[in-house]
């Protein structure tokens, strides 16, 4: 029986004890179609495009530009000074879903900076998120705010689905912005929020994309507290016919620790393409 969805190999989580452009051919192995990734810009968009034309796959999701990764940073969509720095990355992440084909990129509020006053910081937020919706409507593509919980990432300025939800409501009903949408972690909102199968069937139609990952740990599904069977059956039952995201940590680091942990689909009566078993 075929399932409403499929699921998406994160490739910036998954297969990192090889090189970003070997993990295409890795996924391909273990029978993902879809991949998705947090960040492509350390690699040029063609040489990209090529892996994904070679293994036969779709790009499905990536993020906007979220500042210096590497020292910390978790986004700037929320800071004042960095405005110009922000629409930049729009227009580079829009270079690249073009060229990958990629439907979607989703953005990341960030840590609002201490000297900057909640007010103004959600001001900046909303009109970077306006202003970018509006760039990814002429090119046909779908802009996703992601809530991260606040333990994994103290002070992230957009930190539960509810809260996620609201600002995406309000900035659709004020400015028509049809192409903005949530995407829905599993695991940031099981920290943050919890009640996970209410919350998806109500926000269904403004969820894009799904991630998940267990709790506690963020390891693969079934290595924690989430009854990913049960959950997996409720998205077929309200109609989620979107791409699953699998951004977990592999709980094997070693070398082959992603594809020795992808026993949990079986187990959950499920392959990567979507079929149930």
């Amino acid at each position: 029986m075929r399932s409403m969805f499929a699921f998406s190999a994160n490739l910036s989580t998954l297969f990192t004890d090889l090189p970003f452009p070997e993990r295409f051919a890795a996924a391909k192995a273990c029978g993902f179609d879809a991949v998705e990734c947090q960040f492509p810009y350390a690699h040029a968009a063609d040489e990209l495009a090529d892996l994904l034309r070679a293994n036969r796959q779709q790009m499905v999701l990536h993020n906007l530009p979220a500042g210096d990764w590497a020292a910390g940073e978790r986004g700037i969509a929320c800071h004042p000074q960095r405005v110009n720095e922000f629409l930049s990355g729009v227009e580079q992440a829009v270079r690249y879903a073009k060229a990958l084909g990629v439907p979607q990129l989703n953005a990341l509020a960030g840590v609002r900076a201490q000297e900057v006053d909640a007010r103004e910081a959600m001001a900046t937020l909303r009109a970077n998120l306006r202003t970018a919706a509006r760039m990814l409507a002429g090119h046909g593509l779908k802009l996703l705010v992601e809530p991260i919980n606040g333990f994994d990432i103290p002070g992230f300025f957009i930190d539960r689905p509810s809260q996620a939800l609201a600002l995406i409501g309000e900035l659709r009903e004020q400015h028509g912005l049809d192409n903005l949408f949530l995407q829905y972690d599993v695991y940031h909102a099981q920290r943050s929020e919890g009640e996970i199968a209410g919350s998806l069937q109500r926000a269904l139609p403004l969820i894009a994309h799904i991630q998940i990952a267990d709790n506690p740990g963020r390891a693969e599904p079934g290595s924690g507290e989430i009854r990913y069977p049960f959950l997996f059956d409720w998205l077929d039952r309200i109609g989620y016919q979107g791409h699953v995201g699998c951004e977990y940590f592999p709980a094997d680091k070693g070398p082959g620790g992603t594809q020795a942990g992808l026993g949990w689909l079986a187990a959950h009566g499920r392959q990567p393409s979507g079929w149930r078993l």
